[in-house]
């Protein structure tokens, strides 16, 4: 596919691999990465798409194809957002301006999208355990390549990589990792060591001896010039090498920099000595989120990930809408909570490094005391809560439905064992759109319901959500409880003063007579629409809204299966050991067994690409148009299959 190029490119153009970027002078590599930061801006101001990270690895990304022979060089990136300009340089660039839109370019690695995306990476923490196992699996075969990692963007957060880290230790394979250290994930980087040495010497101690020292080496002219220089190396090789840099060796790497991570020359002749060097090696680098673009330096959170902007100013394109939207639900979440602190001093909210996506940046504006963010750690975060709730406290995990898969052992021992009282607000459930599979939130039904005392429910607008943890706080206290909830806007209905739902009960929202629809989530709207689509045909559809996936409200299913021949369970999740399977066992188990047919309607069994959540709802039929299709099609079968 072919792009026109405003910019006027005296070497991009030409580079389809990284071979062509070899082929160019060591001299011309500070031009290379103006045009790679240049197409970037150029194209994702246009599209859309994760932006700070990629453009504060341009000289990083550089440097590692020019240096290291890919693809034979594995090069595994953490935290795939930042590796956009790896696309660029990896014969991806006239397809960039697709990126994260349905059949383009995927928004992260793949290994199905190119031979250079050695491992798939939609999440954090990930690259040092996976470029282990390729150095590993490379030894075991007797091959001779280069194995470098590279994480960031906050990654260093999170426990995994620690844990990768001492392996690396034990095992002293040759590879190296590439710390980029921005200071960043997508909020502030919650890093202890990063401010470890900063306290030390900003103690009244501290300061008090650098203050003599500098009074005194003032009397000395140019004597006490060259101490004082001499001193504040001191201090800056101090911070550099006693922390982190004293960590990494002791857990068994060679140790090197902090370097600049914007300055080309130097990194390419870093990477030159070190390829040559054997056993673990940490090379940090410090680079800066959003580099060589302004709007994105002066506010890497808001840049972290952009929809179609102003190139100049970084303002937002999008039109105003001509009608109000109604609030998204992590909108409606963060105000809950600052309802529920103002009256509850034990309610607290824990954020994995996501308090922006999530809505507690909304609680931490008026209580900051009640916010914790843990990192990127999920599983921390879950034992975490699980902590402060033996003590009474009630904390609110606030994680991404996808995210909080990885903390699924936490969920089962150390909260659902011990019966704790935590509360899971799981934003981002079902299909989330452009960031794909690594991010849809289709497991959680499945996943959470098969854990012994758990209750999972989901709302059908925000009312419903406020009503639920408000219910969630106040009186599901017996074990974990987890609410799920969409992207995106709400219903739109008006919000009131928060109140009870009785625990694992359903509502019927329309009474119908010839098929009944139990939906649940986000899918009671469109359900309800397309019973209207349906009732303009003669077919009148009865709709219910089961808010519960456990419990189920067994007596609303038992008055369907009495009233109804079929019926059919709606869910955005897995059909799979979801919401439908759920209410197919109970049926299964009951009297109505071989009297009434159960249709699942959910997602397959497979993984859902990236495309807008419009175009992935229809193409699942999930959709108000797409349901009313899968209800006439069911109730037109000549026969059905029975339960």
């Amino acid at each position: 596919m072919t792009t026109e190029h405003p910019y006027s490119y005296k070497y991009l153009l030409d580079i389809n691999t990284p071979s062509d970027l070899r082929a160019i002078p060591e001299s011309e590599l500070k031009e290379v990465c103006s045009e790679v930061r240049e197409f970037l801006v150029d194209t994702i101001t246009k599209v859309g798409g994760h932006f700070g990270a990629g453009l504060g690895t341009v000289e990083l990304t550089v440097a590692l194809h020019y240096v290291f022979d890919t693809p034979k060089d594995k090069i595994v990136i953490d935290t795939g957002h930042q590796a956009y300009p790896h696309k660029i340089l990896t014969g991806r660039r006239d397809s960039l301006h697709t990126i994260r839109q349905k059949d383009g370019l995927s928004g992260f690695l793949k290994r199905t999208e190119s031979d250079y995306d050695v491992f798939g990476a939609g999440h954090a923490t990930t690259s040092i355990s996976a470029a282990l196992g390729v150095a590993t699996a490379r030894d075991i075969n007797n091959e001779d390549y280069n194995v470098i990692a590279v994480i960031g963007d906050g990654a260093m957060t999170g426990g995994l990589a620690y844990e990768a880290m001492n392996n690396c230790g034990v095992q002293k394979r040759n590879m190296i990792v590439v710390l980029n250290d921005n200071n960043m994930s997508i909020a502030p980087n919650v890093w202890a060591l990063s401010n470890y040495f900063t306290d030390i010497f900003t103690t009244p101690t501290a300061q008090k001896l650098r203050k003599n020292i500098w009074e005194l080496t003032g009397q000395f002219d140019e004597l006490g010039d060259r101490i004082r220089k001499t001193v504040s190396r001191l201090e800056g090789g101090l911070k550099a090498v006693i922390t982190p840099g004293m960590l990494f060796e002791a857990l068994g790497f060679k140790y090197y920099g902090p370097i600049n991570g914007h300055n080309i020359n130097q990194l390419v002749k870093t990477f030159q000595s070190l390829k040559e060097m054997k056993g673990p090696i940490l090379l940090h680098v410090t680079t800066q989120k959003g580099k060589g673009y302004a709007p994105a330096e002066s506010d890497k959170q808001f840049l972290h990930a952009i929809g179609k902007v102003d190139k100049i100013t970084g303002k937002s394109l999008a039109k105003a809408p001509v009608i109000v939207q109604p609030p998204t639900y992590q909108k409606v979440f963060g105000e809950a909570m600052v309802e529920l602190c103002k009256e509850n001093p034990k309610v607290v909210g824990i954020t994995a490094a996501m308090p922006d996506g999530t809505g507690l940046d909304i609680l931490a504006k008026t209580y900051p005391d009640k916010v914790i963010d843990v990192g990127i750690a999920e599983g921390h975060a879950v034992t975490f809560a699980a902590g402060m709730a033996t003590e009474g406290i009630v904390p609110v995990c606030a994680i991404y439905s996808s995210f909080l898969q990885r903390a699924f052992d936490h969920i089962v021992h150390d909260c659902a064992i011990q019966h704790l009282h935590v509360v899971f607000a799981l934003d981002r459930a079902g299909l989330v759109g452009a960031d794909g599979p690594t991010h849809h939130g289709v497991l959680d039904f499945a996943y959470l319901r098969i854990i012994q005392g758990m209750t999972v429910m989901a709302p059908k607008d925000e009312q419903e959500l406020r009503d639920m943890l408000y219910s969630s706080v106040y009186n599901y206290t017996h074990g974990p409880v987890a609410i799920r909830y969409p992207r995106g806007n709400a219903v739109g209905v008006p919000t009131s003063q928060m109140k009870s739902i009785p625990l694992g009960k359903g509502e019927i929202l329309r009474n119908g007579e010839h098929v009944a629809i139990v939906a649940i989530g986000k899918m009671v709207q469109f359900s309800l629409e397309a019973a209207e689509l349906l009732e303009k045909e003669g077919v009148s559809v009865e709709v219910v809204n089961a808010r519960f996936v456990k419990p189920l409200d067994t007596e609303l299913i038992n008055d369907l299966c009495q009233r109804f021949d079929k019926i059919i369970t709606v869910e955005d999740g897995q059909i799979q050991g979801g919401f439908g399977s759920a209410v197919v066992e109970y049926i299964s188990s009951t009297i109505y067994n071989n009297k009434v047919s159960v249709l699942m309607h959910g997602i397959p069994d497979i993984f859902v690409e990236h495309g807008t959540q419009e175009e992935l709802w229809a193409d699942l039929q999930l959709d108000a148009k797409g349901i009313s299709e899968v209800v006439r099609e069911y109730i037109n079968l000549s026969t059905s299959v029975l339960v």
